[in-house]
């Protein structure tokens, strides 16, 4: 079973490919942008999150899928990463059959030349993770040359 978290993680993430929510009935179609405001989800994320939370979870869908809200939210279902592009893509619980994966109708995904998707990133924490890499390189570096002198 997926949890909220991931589910919104899910859909922030396929968003960002150009992917839509859509309602059964095709009234409701919808692409926020932009996803992410510095650390966290766009207010107009949070509206679409909040839309689709606050309404019938069977009616939703991420475009080029074929289960619902409701379904990933269910014990039948859970999140996992494609075999062939790493995006999250529905799995069912009780099927051989994977779903098929949303990235299946973009002709420009997998691209290697562009970056994945990514969740909400805290910018100070990223900017220590590679002040520390670059540090830990430097410090490889040093006893690299020192070692060959």
């Amino acid at each position: 079973m997926a949890s909220p978290s991931q589910v919104k993680t899910y859909l922030a993430q396929w968003f960002q490919l150009g992917k839509k929510t859509v309602s059964k009935d095709g009234t409701y179609c919808h692409l926020p942008y932009p996803v992410f405001l510095g650390e966290s989800y766009s207010p107009e994320f949070e509206k679409v999150w909040s839309d689709i939370s606050s309404s019938n979870l069977d009616d939703f869908y991420l475009e080029g899928t074929n289960q619902s809200i409701a379904d990933l939210l269910s014990s039948d279902w859970s999140i996992e990463s494609c075999a062939r592009c790493q995006m999250p893509v529905p799995t069912s619980s009780f099927s051989w059959m994977c779903a098929t994966c949303p990235c299946s109708d973009l002709a420009t995904w997998p691209n290697d030349n562009l970056p994945k998707p990514r969740s909400p990133v805290n910018a100070q924490t990223y900017l220590r993770n590679i002040c520390s890499r670059l540090q830990d390189a430097g410090k490889f570096d040093r006893v690299q040359s020192e070692g060959s002198v």
